[in-house]
């Protein structure tokens, strides 16, 4: 049960982005204790943290049911602008998170979650988000032959664009890609970095997707399904890339594609509680899937994109922390 110490610099191999922990002080009982401060921080912290400020605000406005209203802006079943900016808010902390914990505990510098290089590699994201456009418009051509293949409910009917649609453009226009980074660290970031430093390549892309797909479709068999594939391809391609740049473009991609429909078309309530999901939506999500997975896989081929970390340089940093 004691620490695993890096080897020196001259002795520490290259290591692919799932391994990355292995250069830091890595053991069972930091990777337990990692995950519970993750899900400490992300489920009791800061959610409670932005209640007290969404509490003071409904205080500051003059409300004579302070409780009622306050119960109602973070209703997500029925959500508010400010309930939909309170979740984005509390995923995309993930971030800063995932951050303190492999800094504090793991000894590593946080720029090994985001790549081997490592830091965002802003080429690589651009090159990943036009080609998740390609992927969508493959699955849009798939999805016009099949049945209803989402679980969200949509009318034929365009919402009126009012104050309230407003509100909710902004808050989607600005603050989903955070949200959906937050959880690309936490799932496909931290968690792939603390399976892959004790368990196979396997483990390390299947366990995080079987959790990932946990929190987003348990109560739903098909909707569990489809996530756990999206969570699998994501997982792949951190490895395959060696960074979580792929995994966040499609993963905005998608969100801002929902939450768009459920804007001009539906509720939020619907999008953020999906039921009913069918079977039809998997060959829907595994082509745009694969068919992302294929692309990414061969541009950065082409591009020459680095999937492992220089075992100096991984030592250096360490050294330094």
């Amino acid at each position: 049960m004691g620490d695993t110490t890096p080897a020196p610099a001259d002795r520490l191999p290259a290591l692919a982005y799932h391994q990355l922990q292995r250069a830091g002080a890595h053991s069972w009982w930091r990777s337990v204790l990692g995950v519970l401060l993750l899900g400490l921080f992300g489920l009791i912290v800061v959610p409670g943290v932005l209640q007290v400020f969404v509490l003071i605000g409904v205080a500051i406005s003059g409300s004579s049911d302070i409780d009622g209203d306050f119960r109602r802006l973070l209703d997500l079943n029925d959500p508010t602008p400010i309930g939909l900016a309170y979740l984005n808010l509390t995923l995309a902390a993930l971030i800063p998170a995932t951050f303190l914990v492999t800094l504090w505990l793991h000894r590593l510098r946080p720029g090994w979650l985001t790549s081997v290089f490592p830091r965002m590699r802003w080429k690589l994201f651009a090159a990943c988000l036009g080609l998740s456009f390609v992927a969508l418009f493959a699955t849009l051509l798939v999805s016009a032959f099949l049945p209803t293949s989402s679980g969200q409910e949509v009318s034929g009917d365009l919402n009126a664009f009012d104050s309230r649609a407003r509100q909710f453009a902004l808050v989607v226009l600005l603050l989903t890609p955070l949200q959906a980074a937050g959880e690309e660290y936490a799932f496909r970031g931290y968690l792939t970095q603390v399976f892959g430093a004790h368990f196979p390549t396997a483990v390390a892309v299947l366990a995080p997707a079987v959790l990932f797909a946990l929190a987003h479709g348990a109560q739903d068999a098909p909707i569990f399904v489809d996530r756990l594939a999206f969570g699998i391809v994501a997982g792949i391609l951190v490895v395959r890339t060696g960074g979580l740049e792929a995994g966040i473009a499609m993963h905005v991609l998608n969100n801002w594609l929902a939450f768009s429909l459920a804007l001009m078309f539906s509720d939020f309530g619907s999008a953020l509680n999906p039921t009913g999901g069918t079977w039809w939506s998997l060959p829907v999500t595994l082509t745009q899937s694969l068919v992302y997975l294929g692309l990414v896989l061969w541009v950065t081929r082409n591009m020459g994109v680095s999937r492992t970390a220089d075992g100096a340089v991984l030592a250096a940093s360490t050294s330094r922390v």
